[in-house]
């Protein structure tokens, strides 16, 4: 149950909110009330005590709740247009990102690129990389130079779930 809310919740709050016909504000935001009666009109068995200990329980915590706990968003992860609002952070020297080795080739020539999302996603340990690589095949991690890339100009954002975001990481910043 909570793991069909999850997905659902990961869908519409970063990806596909018409789908159950909600509206993100410019900063990701949508009322917890709307969004639990339009899941329900669909069929999902939805209701304030469930999404609450879907948020509470998300290992990756995914999700974001207002301070008022009236709006809820995606902490990261979106391919559609969203402002967190996130402040500029200084990165600690290094950082990870997992991948499948199937990709690795492409990424030491073009470094790595958000794809469909808005930001590359970045790893504080090396076990949190190899988890997302493996979700892509077999996995492999990348250093990445954050330190360098930071005093050369790039800017970095600290996600509320920890995870590190950045427009792109060029080649001269990796390591396989």
């Amino acid at each position: 149950m909570s793991t069909e809310i999850s997905k659902l919740l990961s869908h519409v709050l970063r990806h596909a909110p018409e789908r159950l016909g909600i509206v993100l504000d410019t900063n990701g935001w949508t009322s917890v009330d709307i969004l639990i009666a339009k899941a329900r009109e669909q069929g999902f068995a939805i209701d304030r005590p469930i999404l609450e200990a879907v948020v509470a329980s998300s290992d990756k915590k995914r999700f974001t709740l207002s301070e008022d706990g009236q709006l809820i968003r995606a902490a990261q992860g979106h391919s559609v247009a969203v402002d967190l609002g996130l402040e500029l952070s200084e990165p600690p020297e290094v950082l990870f990102h997992g991948t499948a080795r199937d990709n690795l080739e492409p990424i030491m020539v073009e470094g790595l690129k958000p794809g469909k999302r808005q930001h590359v996603h970045l790893s504080l340990d090396e076990e949190t990389a190899v988890k997302v690589g493996s979700r892509h095949g077999k996995p492999v991690v990348l250093k990445v130079d954050a330190g360098r890339m930071y005093r050369d100009g790039r800017a970095f954002f600290r996600a509320d779930n920890g995870v590190w975001l950045t427009d792109h990481v060029p080649p001269a910043y990796l390591q396989a």
